[in-house]
């Protein structure tokens, strides 16, 4: 059944049936069930593809770089932190526990290209006097969902 415009209304032609009517409302509810089924089964395989590239390849120099401008746009801002990169925390040994409750050891949890980049920040970043910190950033149903990786270069603070 198509919408109908005042134009195309026949004042003497039978209504549609109720029958008709739930089944139209029937067929717009199976299309939006549909498309939100695509959109998840899209969000899980980008996830997925994520997932394979986080954990067996290493950091490119097109994230180099995109670390190198957020820190560069969050100084032109007058900012002293910047969220550099993030991730599920899932990819993380522990689900995330260790973040999210602070602990020590947290580097020891991450893999993949978050291991790599925490390396890279003890090899370059902390000599300059950089910061690195992780944080749970949303719980999505109350569980610890992505990861972030926060860079500051603010002063010592004495």
């Amino acid at each position: 059944m198509t919408a109908m415009t005042e134009e195309t209304i026949d004042p003497n032609a039978m209504p549609a049936s109720a029958e008709q009517l739930r089944m139209a409302m029937l067929a717009k509810e199976l299309e939006k069930a549909e498309a939100s089924a695509r959109a998840r089964e899209d969000s899980q395989l980008k996830l997925q593809e994520f997932t394979a590239d986080f954990l067996r390849h290493s950091i490119t120099e097109a994230e180099i770089a995109m670390v190198r401008r957020v820190v560069a746009n969050a100084v032109a801002e007058g900012k002293l932190e910047a969220l550099v990169y993030s991730f599920p925390s899932s990819l993380c040994s522990d689900g995330g526990r260790a973040i999210n409750n602070a602990e020590l050891d947290w580097p020891e949890t991450l893999q993949g290209k978050a291991r790599e980049f925490y390396e890279r920040y003890e090899k370059f970043g902390r000599p300059q006097g950089y910061h690195l910190k992780a944080m749970v950033i949303n719980f999505p149903g109350g569980v610890p969902g992505d990861i972030g990786l926060f860079l500051n270069w603010a002063a010592p603070i004495k």
